[in-house]
């Protein structure tokens, strides 16, 4: 069964991120494709800054990216980069973390100015980590996407149709390395 796991690098939990995240994991829903969460914030802070190894929460969200063969890296633009937090994370990863995984970012910032923040601070960070399938991503302005007053987000409609678009490539890719690895496995 394909798998996408969705690291959340906001610090903030009712981060604008979150209509974001919400509308992709409601296509992927749809499609029957299991989707999981590591909500960075949300783990252990010593442990997550002393890198350690041995603690339960750190050891099952890493094994929730290595179950993965789709990873979305979703983060607000702090400063020009993504959080503080979510690369502590992803210092965590093995070397070879997200070798063999489509890799899908999806960045909220304040201003289009922060645009490139995916290309010069997020992707080279991912080839590191042995990804060589970075989809294009996800570029979000604050403005486009609106709290609703009982709860939810309301996403503009050209953040809509950019959002389908990319998990629905994300959708293609992971069914392609899940066609790979079987043809891979029956292969003497």
């Amino acid at each position: 069964m394909s798998h996408i796991v969705i690291i959340h690098g906001s610090p903030t939990p009712g981060s604008r991120l979150n209509g974001l995240v919400e509308f992709v994991e409601g296509k992927w829903n749809e499609k029957g494709i299991k989707v999981s969460h590591v909500r960075v914030a949300d783990l252990p802070a010593e442990a997550l800054l002393h890198a350690d190894f041995k603690n339960e929460e750190i050891l099952a969200a890493l094994a929730l990216v290595e179950s993965a063969s789709g990873v979305v890296i979703a983060s607000p633009v702090y400063k020009a980069s993504f959080t503080g937090v979510l690369k502590a994370f992803l210092d965590l990863l093995p070397q070879t973390g997200l070798k063999g995984k489509a890799t899908l970012p999806l960045f909220i910032g304040g201003t289009i100015a922060h645009l490139l923040s995916l290309d010069y601070a997020l992707k080279p960070v991912l080839s590191v980590l042995g990804s060589r399938n970075i989809l294009g991503g996800v570029y979000a302005i604050d403005a486009w996407v609106q709290r609703l007053e009982g709860g939810g987000f309301e996403l503009s409609e050209e953040l809509r149709d950019r959002l389908t678009n990319a998990a629905e490539e994300l959708a293609e890719e992971i069914t392609w390395i899940g066609i790979r690895s079987k043809e891979n496995i029956q292969t003497p």
